[in-house]
């Protein structure tokens, strides 16, 4: 599984017609499929990437209207497991927060961000409740967050909305951003 699939949809009904077209056309993992603010309606999909092409593709032709759509190839595996909502949250250092105007960009900026660094995602939130905008946490040793904000900040250009690197931060802040209940 290295490759992921992003669509966005201007309707809930039609994104739910559209995911289960996507899962009909090719073996993928769907990793989520939920409503966002404005009543869109986002699906994340995982696979190999002849298998996330087609049912982007799928998605594509499915003759529904569609606001957008992404394929991002060489995913990291953490991006993938902050998507399904599984990554840990625990920062060592410092975290990174950075906040995107486009849900499909953020996870290019997340990649990049962990592809260049050595940066855990904390925390990845698309769209609902934040007018379709996303953003990221990023937990790791204050040069190495600098160096993956940059690098998001780099993909982002101007669709980023802002970010911030706070070093040793609170742990009750930590806890609250990132849903944990760990101390740390």
């Amino acid at each position: 599984m290295d490759t992921l699939g992003a669509v966005e949809t201007p309707g809930i009904a039609s994104g739910v017609w559209i995911a289960d077209a996507m899962m009909k056309a090719a073996d993928v993992e769907l990793l989520r499929a939920s409503t966002i603010c404005g009543g869109r309606y986002l699906i994340f999909v995982a696979g190999d990437r002849r298998a996330v092409e087609t049912a982007v593709e799928a998605a594509a032709g499915s003759g529904r209207r569609i606001t957008a759509r992404q394929v991002v190839s060489n995913i990291s595996p953490m991006v993938v497991d902050a998507l399904r909502r599984s990554a840990p949250a625990s920062p060592r250092d410092a975290i990174g927060v950075v906040e995107s105007r486009v849900v499909a960009d953020a996870v290019q900026a997340a990649d990049a961000a962990v592809k260049r660094s050595d940066v855990r995602i904390l925390r990845f939130v698309s769209g609902q409740g934040i007018m379709g905008k996303a953003y990221f946490v990023l937990g790791g040793e204050v040069a190495a967050v600098r160096e993956a904000v940059e690098a998001s900040s780099d993909v982002l250009g101007e669709r980023m909305v802002e970010s911030v690197v706070i070093p040793n931060p609170d742990g009750s802040v930590v806890r609250q951003l990132t849903g944990s209940m760990r101390q740390s």
